[in-house]
């Protein structure tokens, strides 16, 4: 039974969040590649959708409207994000938590990681929204705020990236 929150509103807030909480963090980490980036954003996230929880609840897709505003965190913030990574030195984030294992058993992991992180945050939020949230080219221009031809555009090079550097490097052959 829910319980009667701030306000007097019924307090679901905590169902949807343990609903979506890893949908949203898989999703940030695969836009910022970086787990503690992520779980900041998905963390800001929730605030704001809390703020708005009594409006949001209403909506037909309080999901979509929490996903669009995490991809514009996210796209926000990723030339502050870019530029705080070079001052760092050292390694890679290591990933834990539930974005760790998102694509366990392909054995192209590192490969395909590596070839993602290759990727303007742009065209990584459309690849995500379209293939990994299964969104059509209309709802990712929704959550992005611009055109249904703009993510075409972002899907076609951000693809056409990922293909060319996942293209296998051919091997000069020699003539005996």
């Amino acid at each position: 039974m829910a319980h009667r929150g701030l306000y007097g509103v019924m307090d679901d807030f905590d169902e949807f969040v343990a609903g979506n909480l890893e949908q949203l963090l898989k999703t940030a980490y695969l836009i910022t590649w970086d787990a503690g980036e992520a779980e900041d954003l998905v963390q800001e996230c929730l605030l704001k959708l809390a703020r708005r929880w009594p409006r949001v609840r209403g909506m037909a897709q309080p999901r979509a409207y929490a996903r669009r505003i995490l991809v514009n965190l996210a796209l926000d913030d990723a030339r502050g994000r870019a530029q705080r990574r070079g001052e760092l030195d050292g390694a890679p984030a290591v990933v834990d938590g539930p974005a760790r294992d998102l694509l366990v058993g392909l054995e192209t992991r590192a490969e395909l990681l590596g070839a993602l992180a290759r990727l303007t945050p742009r065209q990584r939020a459309v690849l995500v929204l379209r293939y990994f949230n299964d969104l059509t080219e209309a709802q990712t221009a929704e959550v992005l705020g611009c055109s249904p031809g703009t993510v075409k555009s972002n899907a076609s090079r951000g693809l056409a990236r990922l293909r060319e550097v996942l293209a296998p490097i051919p091997h000069p052959t020699r003539e005996l």
